[in-house]
């Protein structure tokens, strides 16, 4: 899942590219899609972080796509909000039952969808955001692209290349979960990248190694038979 790129799947283009101004202005990357089928195309091809879905779409109700994306495994956890000119309670009743996470009503003021979808992916995908994170010592800022971990109540940088950063970032968006390897390749890499899964062990170990020099490298535990854990160590103190 790529979670900083959103999809937006809306028939009437100038809506479309409202929506798509705004997003891209708070940081976003944007598709769209003017139909259903479209839309389950670009899905299909690499999950987006969020999809902001019309209702009524010309060949397939937007109801009837998210039912669908709820009940297959590779989708069942794609963030969606409903945006749609059907403002009865039953409609919004309706589209929250069909699984989708929010439901907006035409006519929307864009601050108010923009601060909509960062609320969903701050539920839902919180590594798709750049605020920071911290586990005990360990802190990671994405806006800055800096790690750094306390010691003795120093903080020290930790330098990481782009995969290892993308790993913690998981890991600390997501603490003390078991993550198989075939979950962090999905997650992390993408679904759809081919690569064989004992690279994430490769990965675990140049981030272990780079943890070290401030002795966090503990923090990343591995779980026999199972995958691997972030934890906060006990001695960590944060600064």
């Amino acid at each position: 899942m790529t979670t900083g790129r959103l999809l937006v799947v809306e028939d009437e283009p100038s809506i479309a590219e409202l929506i798509s101004i705004n997003l891209r202005h708070a940081g976003f990357t944007v598709l769209t899609a003017a139909t259903a089928e479209a839309a389950r195309e670009v899905v299909d091809r690499e999950l987006p972080g969020l999809v902001v879905l019309d209702w009524m779409l010309p060949d397939r109700s937007g109801i009837a796509l998210c039912r669908q994306w709820r009940s297959e495994s590779r989708t069942r956890d794609l963030p969606v909000i409903m945006l749609t000119a059907r403002a009865e309670e039953a409609d919004q009743v309706q589209g929250l039952e069909a699984g989708a996470d929010d439901y907006l009503v035409k006519p929307f003021s864009p601050r108010t969808l923009v601060a909509r979808v960062r609320a969903v992916l701050r539920r839902r995908s919180p590594q798709a955001l750049d605020d920071a994170v911290q586990m005990g010592a360990l802190k990671l800022d994405p806006s800055t692209r800096r790690v750094t971990c306390h010691v003795a109540g120093v903080p020290m940088e930790i330098r990481l290349g782009p995969t290892e950063f993308r790993l913690l970032h998981y890991l600390l968006t997501h603490p003390e979960r078991v993550h198989s390897r075939a979950q962090l390749l999905d997650r992390v890499w993408g679904d759809h990248v081919f690569i064989e899964e004992r690279t994430v062990d490769v990965h675990i170990k140049r981030l272990r190694e780079a943890l070290s020099v401030a002795d966090c490298a503990g923090m990343v535990e591995t779980v026999r038979g199972a995958g691997y854990r972030l934890a906060a160590l006990p001695q960590a103190v944060a600064g």
